[in-house]
């Protein structure tokens, strides 16, 4: 590693922010985010910004904030845990069918999408009736979240056990993709889901009437906090832990899906999972870095230790990466999770012609309507340039191509 591997900033009141982003374009709006998160008191010696660093809410995503003595709800996000799995089959391309469109509806029917709200209508992103393999699953988590309801009851009416084993809107995804020697890869993004999504927001907004209550001035008040040794931080922690095995848990039962699809319309019998990563990009998880014990949140970042495989993703039509940390401590042994976005959702939708998203996703099977426009990938930064700008963070172990895309 040189000295020269990050930029260096330091902002009045702040610790300092070191930024993998040489190369990569970095929205001014993010940059003051990573000010006001580095003015927190209780941040650990500095704030990490990743190469694909972004607004988000509260905190930017692709940064990594390490804390002592408190947490942060917001700068973990509402989509707790969501990440990352990759699973290499034995396949090779010259196995798949010539046409990938049957393949395709093939998940798309195993594995509930999107969403669909109407009256009288079930959402189309979640199972009317689960089967009993879900259940199965969720029997794992079941009575941990019933304690979670008992404190809490308002997370109790929510989508949970309906949403494990479904992959959400935005940019969540299942890839069909090849490796650099024809291998056939499974890869998947998704989170905790719904019931993710109510643990975040209800815990953010409890944070945020706790600083009200202590007169507490924040310069956002989306960095609300929860000091260590009050009820409100074990409960916290206990929830966003639970999500973060629900996320887990999701990817592994969407994963057995998609395979169980896959043999429904290939003959060849193939091994699946000859090499997996099951991976966080949003979490908050307890290290030591430094010497000393302290809280490590993720927000749109992937852990990174020396010799840990993680997976980063490109656009729905550019390269991915399974990649090894490379143990980088300046980083807190992290690296980006994925591209990051250059363009908003409204902004793609305003600045990219359905016919630019066609020629961007040639030879993928994928969606091709003015729906996915704001996941185009002119929405997003260069992936090449994104992996340059932390080649002292991870070293590439595989690279895939996908040749399928199901989005919701």
């Amino acid at each position: 590693m040189t000295d020269t591997s990050f930029e260096f900033r330091q902002v009045e009141g702040g610790v300092p922010i070191k930024m993998w982003t040489r190369g990569v374009p970095v929205d001014e709006k993010a940059k003051d985010q990573l000010a006001a998160a580095s003015k927190m008191p209780f941040i650990f010696r500095h704030v990490a910004a990743m190469p694909d660093v972004h607004v988000g809410i509260g905190a930017t995503v692709g940064s990594v904030i390490p804390t002592k003595g408190a947490v942060i709800p917001a700068a973990v996000g509402v989509d707790i845990g969501c990440g990352m799995m990759a699973a290499r089959t034995s396949l090779m391309a010259h196995d798949l069918p010539d046409s990938l469109d049957g393949i395709r509806a093939a998940i798309e029917q195993a594995v509930p999408h999107g969403r669909v709200v109407g009256r009288g209508k079930r959402d189309s992103g979640s199972w009317g009736s689960p089967p009993p393999a879900i259940v199965e699953a969720w029997a794992t988590l079941a009575v941990r979240f019933e304690r979670l309801c008992d404190k809490h009851p308002r997370l109790k009416n929510t989508n949970n056990l309906t949403h494990l084993g479904t992959l959400g809107t935005g940019n969540h995804f299942i890839e069909l993709c090849l490796d650099e020697e024809a291998r056939v890869w499974i890869m998947l993004h998704s989170g905790s889901r719904g019931v993710g999504n109510a643990i975040g927001t209800f815990f953010i907004e409890l944070a945020k009437q706790d600083m009200r209550k202590w007169h507490i001035n924040l310069p956002d008040e989306d960095l609300a906090y929860f000091p260590e040794g009050t009820d409100h931080f074990d409960d916290y922690v206990e929830a966003v832990e639970w999500a973060q095995d629900f996320a887990a848990l999701n990817r592994r039962m969407m994963m057995a899906q998609v395979i169980a699809a896959l043999r429904l319309k290939i003959a060849k019998p193939f091994d699946a999972e000859l090499e997996a990563v099951n991976c966080h990009h949003n979490y908050v998880t307890r290290e030591n870095h430094f010497g000393e014990n302290v809280l490590v949140t993720r927000k749109g970042a992937v852990r990174a230790a020396k010799g840990t495989l993680g997976i980063i993703p490109g656009s729905m039509g550019a390269k991915s990466f399974i990649v090894r940390g490379l143990g980088n401590p300046e980083s807190f042994h992290s690296c980006s999770h994925g591209a990051g976005r250059v363009m908003s959702r409204n902004e793609a939708k305003r600045q990219v012609s359905l016919a630019e998203h066609v020629a961007d996703t040639a030879g993928v099977e994928c969606r091709k309507d003015a729906g996915v426009i704001d996941e185009t990938p002119r929405a997003y930064k260069p992936i090449e340039a994104v992996m340059a700008a932390q080649a002292d963070l991870v070293e590439i172990v595989h690279t895939l191509k996908q040749v399928v895309c199901v989005k919701g």
